[in-house]
């Protein structure tokens, strides 16, 4: 599956709103996504490194209509903690040569607030 097709769209509600600070974003994402998948996809679409990544599985609501009553969709849901001061990485080689390698993540998910 592509990215796109895994994540959904994000949850914005008060308690995801006050997670914000933590470093952790809700999105709702395809029912069939394992979390590696979901880690994979945030990080192509919005260049972050993720640091890990819960799901859990909502059950749909039961609504009725006058006599009539039906139950919406079941949708998973995945809360996705970022690393929020990335720095740079090294580790040594074959020869005992250390190599630095500094990938250029962000420390935020703008485009989450429609920014």
């Amino acid at each position: 599956m592509r990215p796109e097709e895994i994540i959904i769209k994000p949850i914005i509600t008060e308690r995801s709103n006050s997670e914000l600070e933590k470093g952790k974003y809700t999105f709702k994402v395809a029912k069939n996504a394992t979390k590696v998948q979901v880690a994979k996809a945030v990080e192509t679409l919005f260049n972050v490194k993720v640091l890990s990544v819960n799901t859990m599985n909502v059950q749909g609501k039961v609504k009725r209509v006058g006599a009539h009553e039906g139950k919406r969709p079941d949708w998973k849901k995945a809360i996705v903690t970022i690393d929020t001061n990335p720095q740079e990485t090294s580790y040594l080689t074959k020869g005992g040569k250390e190599v630095k390698v500094n990938k250029k993540y962000s420390a935020s998910i703008d485009e989450f607030m429609g920014a």
